[in-house]
């Protein structure tokens, strides 16, 4: 794993804990094509679930175009991350992990989010879906 992933939960083997340890590791070293491969052709991300101002449809971005484009808008935006698992649960095809994400903005602010991370993954261990979990208003409260 990453230096830039903390670990603190259960890790056994399982194929949608293992993606969701690749996918953080992409995001956090700015690998976006190996982050994209990482997807299904048809994947959905909601990230956050719901409608936000990042998001304002709710409908989250579906197949790897716009799952590039969230990239372009959101994490390339970022000058930095570091997760920190503090708790894992992976079953059937799914694993969901409690995570606090601490992003460094361009100007060396902070912004922490507090999430439930939630992939599912196909039968060769493809992220078919990835839903995060955390409110906006919360984490821009934390912005220093």
């Amino acid at each position: 794993m990453h230096e830039a992933i903390t670990w603190n939960a259960p890790d056994g083997d399982h194929p949608a804990r293992r993606a969701s340890q690749r996918s953080m590791s992409a995001v956090a070293r700015g690998a976006k094509d190996e982050w994209l491969a990482l997807f299904t052709a048809g994947a959905v991300v909601e990230d956050p679930v719901g409608p936000s101002f990042l998001d304002p449809s709710g409908l989250g971005r579906r197949g790897r175009e716009e799952i590039g484009a969230f990239w372009d808008g959101t994490v390339a935006t970022m000058s930095a991350f570091r997760f920190t698992i503090a708790d894992s649960f992976a079953n059937g095809s799914t694993c969901a992990n409690v995570a606090t994400i601490v992003s460094t903005l361009p100007d060396g602010s902070t912004m922490t989010v507090d999430a439930v991370l939630v992939y599912t993954v196909d039968d060769d261990g493809m992220i078919a879906s990835l839903r995060a979990y955390w409110e906006p208003d919360r984490a821009m409260a934390t912005i220093s």
